[in-house]
């Protein structure tokens, strides 16, 4: 910074204010500046100027699952809210490893980011906690939250519904869940839901095919167990917990001679990109996945940078549903 100083015929002071604070600065002193870091190659330590300030102009959002489309999304719209605050947004991957999200948080504290983002594990984490009470905020996103922090979520509970619902109206009364592990808050509050919507509507109790994981793989296991069911029993729907469940399920349904939805109507969840690009496409319940990522960044930045006295908000949004073709027309007579 010196050099640039001195190249420029400013005070080092000046330098700092068009690097940190430029509207402080005359167009013209800022173009000089600017024309003398060009020329000497300048790149600002940043890791210095942390120490020196005590914080970074990054934020993190620690995901549940970097292989699901639906959390790209999401870190999608966070990314639009921290680049309008003229932040980093750095992305973690957790994998649905306890260990390894405990070995990010504990990463991210020392490196002093301004808040984190969170889709954890599990939500009651006692580091959550500990982290906010140390002074990094942290949002949970697509998970509820407790009173020390900020959530943003989605009512899975009227998304089972409204998935059962709409196989209900199509006749099935017998109806698959695929889906797993039940620790998992949203897979039990989609069975909770399906299971509303089937008392309500008269279907046989759920059938349900706990998954050990929420992938593609998964669903292909689920399909093979699917059709291991007695054929006089078997459901002939099936609701899974997300869209990569039920493209596994679609995929080895069809290579097993299945027909879908003439056979078996599936419903996934979450509507990424790749359920309306399926070979069958999938009908499944929308949630505002761009939207998730862009409010829980919104709420982190408020609380991190806001004036004092921020109140935790918990956000909760109405999932959709989107019909395509496995479900089809089907009727009652059909499935009888």
């Amino acid at each position: 910074m010196k050099d640039v100083a001195a190249r420029a015929g400013v005070s080092l002071g000046t330098v700092s204010n068009v690097l940190n604070h430029p509207e402080l600065v005359s167009e013209r002193t800022r173009r000089r500046v600017q024309s003398a870091i060009d020329a000497l190659g300048f790149v600002r330590n940043e890791s210095a100027r942390q120490l020196r300030g005590g914080g970074s102009r990054t934020v993190a959002y620690v995901v549940f699952d970097a292989a699901n489309p639906f959390f790209t999304d999401v870190a999608a719209g966070a990314q639009a809210a921290t680049d309008a605050a003229g932040l980093a947004l750095f992305l973690c991957n957790s994998g649905e490893d306890r260990e390894r999200q405990a070995a990010y948080l504990d990463l991210l504290e020392q490196q002093r980011v301004e808040g984190v983002l969170i889709t954890p594990v599990d939500p009651a984490d006692p580091r959550l906690a500990a982290l906010a009470r140390r002074g990094t905020p942290v949002v949970l996103v697509d998970r509820g939250a407790g009173p020390e922090h900020c959530s943003v979520t989605v009512d899975d509970v009227l998304g089972g519904d409204l998935a059962a619902t709409h196989l209900l109206d199509l006749g099935h009364r017998r109806i698959a869940f695929v889906g797993g592990p039940r620790s998992i808050g949203q897979v039990a509050d989609r069975i909770t839901g399906a299971e509303r919507a089937i008392a309500r509507g008269g279907g046989e109790p759920l059938t349900v095919l706990e998954t050990e994981k929420l992938n593609i793989a998964e669903g292909r296991r689920a399909g093979e167990r699917f059709l291991g069911l007695p054929a006089a029993r078997r459901p002939t729907a099936a609701f899974c917990a997300n869209d990569l469940l039920a493209l596994g399920l679609l995929q080895q349904l069809v290579h097993l001679g299945l027909r879908v939805p003439q056979d078996v109507a599936i419903v996934g969840y979450d509507d990424i990109e790749f359920a309306a690009a399926a070979a069958v496409p999938l009908t499944s319940v929308a949630q505002p996945r761009q939207r998730l990522g862009r409010t829980a960044a919104e709420l982190l930045l408020d609380e991190a940078r806001g004036p004092a006295g921020h109140t935790h908000q918990h956000i909760l949004f109405a999932p959709e549903l989107v019909v395509r073709a496995s479900t089809g027309l089907h009727r009652a007579a059909t499935v009888a």
